[in-house]
């Protein structure tokens, strides 16, 4: 709540989200109306709302990025499961709820976001030093993929992976940021060693599938993320059913509640649960995901209520005040 103010029977509340939640402003503001105007003597309601996004509190010793408010790193324990799919549409859904949003693909190995996005061509360098982020579906984006032939192996130890990973993050003039989603290569090896202790993160989520030998890899991925201070601010389970397109028929095919019961052991959220579905793949294989191919379908509804969710579960988090505080620096005089 930012402000109310009231004249004689006339109220005006102004609410201000710390996340944010476009397609939720005018139900939120209708049901501030019903609720106050059910006050007595309450003759008419005003009700405003807006989000405010601010850089929330990452790991000790690092601070966040210039020109990055917040990171969030989108994980998974094992391959397969559609990390990729669902960072790329997590962004994208931040970015439709009035979000500025980045992705950066630190798979070094199998880079998929320049085909996702449907983007290709190089990246400009205006000093000779620095990269200008690619841009489509209003995200910003940065890839080892787009340095690179698509059908080229980096055929790269950890070291010179790792070191590739922080290039691309730092080295690329990202534009006034809310969120950079990091889409990680599954397990926890180098990469996520060094996302954890280098790269200002202020937040994990983590997908999986029903199946017991999914979740057995992802619980590994959450605990890394714990030992490392990260907060994992929610699991999402993918592939959590199949209808079929002929007949309409449900099935668990990958089993079922395995994602519920997995954010219920370890205290977090369950951000939602996303179907086999046939045309999340086309069209991310196709350059235009799910939330830009089809923004009114079931699925997009989904992908938006999960970036609420996991954006509202940063909201609450500790902020980050370095940027307000003066630098101090000691010469001799």
């Amino acid at each position: 709540m930012r402000d109310i103010r009231i004249d004689g029977g006339k109220v005006a509340v102004d609410v201000v989200l710390g996340y944010p939640a476009a397609g939720y402003h005018a139900e939120l503001a209708q049901a501030i109306r019903d609720k106050v105007g059910a006050i007595t003597g309450v003759q008419s309601v005003e009700a405003n709302v807006s989000s405010e996004i601010v850089s929330h509190a990452v790991q000790r010793n690092l601070k966040p990025l210039q020109g990055i408010k917040n990171i969030i790193a989108v994980a998974s324990g094992k391959g397969g499961v559609g990390k990729s799919t669902t960072a790329v549409n997590l962004a994208l859904a931040l970015s439709a709820e009035g979000a500025r949003v980045g992705i950066l693909d630190a798979d070094i190995y199998g880079p998929s976001q320049p085909r996702m996005l449907g983007i290709s061509g190089r990246p400009d360098s205006t000093d000779g030093k620095t990269l200008e982020p690619m841009e489509n579906h209003g995200l910003q984006a940065m890839s080892i993929g787009f340095l690179i032939e698509e059908d080229t192996p980096m055929i790269w130890r950890g070291p010179m992976v790792t070191q590739a990973l922080e290039q691309l993050l730092t080295d690329t003039r990202w534009q006034d940021l809310d969120y950079l989603i990091i889409d990680l290569p599954p397990g926890t090896g180098d990469v996520q060693l060094t996302l954890a202790q280098k790269i200002p993160v202020s937040g994990a989520v983590i997908v999986t599938t029903p199946q017991d030998i999914a979740l057995l890899d992802a619980r590994k991925g959450l605990k890394m993320f714990e030992k490392v201070e990260v907060p994992v601010l929610g699991v999402v389970e993918n592939m959590s059913i199949h209808i079929c397109s002929k007949c309409g028929h449900e099935e668990h095919i990958f089993g079922e509640g395995g994602g519920q019961r997995m954010a219920k052991e370890h205290g977090v959220e369950l951000l939602g649960s996303l179907p086999l579905d046939i045309h999340i793949r086309e069209q991310a294989d196709g350059g235009k995901p799910t939330v830009v191919a089809d923004p009114d379908s079931r699925a997009t509804q989904i992908y938006r209520e999960i970036a609420r969710r996991a954006a509202a579960r940063l909201a609450v988090q500790g902020k980050d005040y370095s940027s307000k505080f003066p630098k101090i620096v000691i010469q001799n005089s």
